[in-house]
């Protein structure tokens, strides 16, 4: 019965996920749902910048928190392991919805792209943006990511095993291209309002903060391999001619910007 129950967990956690961040998609992008990010303003500028970013570091709080190997350690005095992903994954889904629901759009218009040709492109790297972050996920295993393999496992009576630690694909050409998805996702917009704008720099920065803490993990956790692979492979920005892969961290979960390592 309980293995039953861990399963019907991760499996929900799993389903929520995969509708929270269509939502989130559709939210960023003002596409079929309800709020949107550039609906007109109905609060005031500077109440509405204020809750804003009381959302996005809190959004980032949870995130950043719930990753940290010490956290966990804790977490599953509470949490028996094999949900304990699928815990982190819930709280991400309740997070972002709350981030959702309480946002105050900030209507005034930074850029307006007008040529065809333009918004035509923004709004194919607005579709590249959330296209790649699943895609980045697939690469190493994406089930393991949101704790269903976890699940599965425990349902099967088996022991959990980590992932092996290599570099596929995106992986041997930049360490964190899940970041990379995630900046073409929030700032690849034909008409950038000054909400949209603090949504895409927050995150932006809450990004580049979280992979300082993320990298002195995972060299904890990985030592001399993962030293080895940051000296060949750049952090975002691929070089013209990328080194031979030889090894790459797990990525973290499209919403995860924090390391997440067993």
């Amino acid at each position: 019965m309980k293995r039953t129950a861990f399963f019907v967990y991760g499996v929900t956690g799993h389903l929520l996920f995969l509708v929270t961040y269509a939502w989130l998609a559709g939210f960023v992008g003002n596409l079929f749902v309800f709020p949107s990010l550039d609906r007109p303003a109905t609060t005031p500028v500077t109440q509405s910048l204020l809750i804003d970013a009381g959302l996005i570091v809190l959004f980032g709080l949870q995130h950043s928190i719930m990753a940290r190997p010490a956290f966990k350690r804790q977490w599953t005095r509470i949490i028996p392991a094999p949900i304990e992903r699928s815990t982190y994954v819930f709280a991400s889904c309740v997070a972002t919805l709350f981030l959702i629901w309480q946002w105050r759009a900030v209507d005034i218009i930074v850029w307006d792209v007008q040529s065809p040709v333009g918004r035509g492109l923004l709004h194919a790297g607005f579709a590249c943006g959330w296209l790649m972050v699943p895609a980045v996920s697939m690469m190493i295993n994406h089930f393991d990511l949101f704790g269903t393999r976890q699940v599965w496992l425990y349902f099967r009576g088996q022991e959990y095993a980590p992932l092996p630690f290599r570099t596929p694909l995106f992986y041997s050409h930049v360490r964190h291209p899940l970041y990379v998805g995630w900046a073409i996702a929030f700032w690849a917009t034909p008409t950038m309002t000054a909400g949209h704008l603090l949504l895409a720099s927050g995150m932006t920065a809450y990004m580049l903060l979280a992979v300082v803490f993320e990298e002195r993990d995972l060299i904890a956790h990985f030592g001399q391999r993962y030293i080895d692979y940051r000296h060949r492979v750049p952090m975002f920005l691929p070089r013209r001619k990328a080194a031979d892969p030889v090894c790459a961290p797990r990525p973290a979960t499209p919403f995860e910007t924090a390391a997440e390592m067993d």
